[in-house]
């Protein structure tokens, strides 16, 4: 490794006219001369990926030519919907609401995720909530296991840890909904001539923090080039409201409230953004340990889970492969 001198949180500031100029300039390459269509279709999910990349397309091909798409189901929280509309509001952007609840339960989605936790936690059912959440990266470079927290009609905590069976079905389950908002995204695509344009960041890409066929796919991914701490810089250049840009990252997937970092990453998003940071140019994670406020074996360990990581997202962006040409 190649030591980088005065690593700093600053390693990620960026010029945000600059930045947007840049973006908003691709957006129009990619929808009009590379794929010749009219407009983008973004879903909107009330949070600040989403928020962003349709404040960009708005600005690449002007208001009129972008629809955010709100898909809530059972479990989303009521406030991303009304956080979805004021940002659209706004931002002068057409909407249009598909509840994809129904087909949801007649793919038995919420059936088969609650019949996984049922085996570990046998009293669980109607009228329950829950969210899985990984332990701590920092303490331990053990293989990390969902476990479960559900909470009872009652109001009685549970968490219990999953199976690696259950778990995987619970994933799988859930994944239901990723793929069904992504059908629906391109329906209203192609009866409008429009892209889909993606909403992860750099960090989701990278990580895999995405369902294949779901929310990783789209015709453009406008923001994945830029880390989550940059999104918030644009956010607040290209006045994304303030309640969007303070709201906690959140999954919106389970029906008791789940961060980004309970779900996948384990640390802070801003610490998080650091180590991709440090590990893809090569700084010494002493240097990153000083500058994020850890101990330097821990950040041994981060990097260790980014390559590991990285692993498991080939899969996740590999394209279907041909036996031959």
């Amino acid at each position: 490794m190649q030591t980088q001198t005065a690593f700093s949180r600053d390693v990620l500031t960026l010029d945000p006219a600059r930045e947007v100029e840049a973006i908003q300039h691709g957006i129009r390459r990619i929808v009009r001369d590379h794929f010749h269509r009219r407009g983008a279709v973004v879903g909107l999910s009330g949070g600040i990926d989403s928020s962003v990349t349709a404040a960009l397309c708005a600005g690449a091909l002007g208001q009129e030519r972008v629809l955010g798409l709100l898909m809530p189901e059972a479990d989303s929280s009521p406030d991303s919907a009304q956080l979805a509309m004021n940002f659209a509001d706004k931002f002068g952007i057409a909407t249009a609401e598909e509840n994809i609840t129904p087909i949801l339960a007649a793919a038995d989605c919420y059936a088969r995720r609650d019949a996984a936790i049922a085996r570990v936690l046998p009293e669980y059912g109607e009228g329950w909530k829950s969210k899985i959440i990984l332990p701590d990266m920092l303490s331990s470079d053990r293989y990390a296991i969902f476990s479960i927290v559900a909470l009872s009609p009652d109001g009685v905590e549970h968490r219990v840890r999953l199976t690696a069976e259950a778990s995987l079905e619970v994933v799988a389950a859930t994944n239901f909904k990723q793929r069904v908002r992504k059908m629906l995204e391109y329906y209203h695509a192609d009866r409008l001539q429009y892209t889909v344009a993606g909403t992860p960041n750099r960090l989701e890409y990278d990580q895999g923090f995405f369902v294949k066929l779901g929310d990783g796919a789209a015709d453009l991914k406008p923001i994945a080039h830029l880390y989550k701490t940059q999104v918030y810089q644009l956010a607040e250049y290209l006045g994304v409201p303030e309640t969007i840009r303070l709201r906690p990252p959140t999954t919106d997937t389970y029906s008791l409230t789940q961060s980004q970092e309970e779900f996948y990453f384990s640390i802070s998003l801003e610490k998080m953004d650091l180590c991709l940071y440090g590990k893809e140019h090569e700084v010494h994670v002493e240097e990153v340990a000083a500058a994020i406020g850890l101990h330097a074996e821990q950040v041994t360990r981060i990097y260790r889970q980014i390559d590991a990581r990285r692993r498991v997202a080939q899969y996740l962006h590999s394209k279907p492969l041909l036996i031959a040409d």
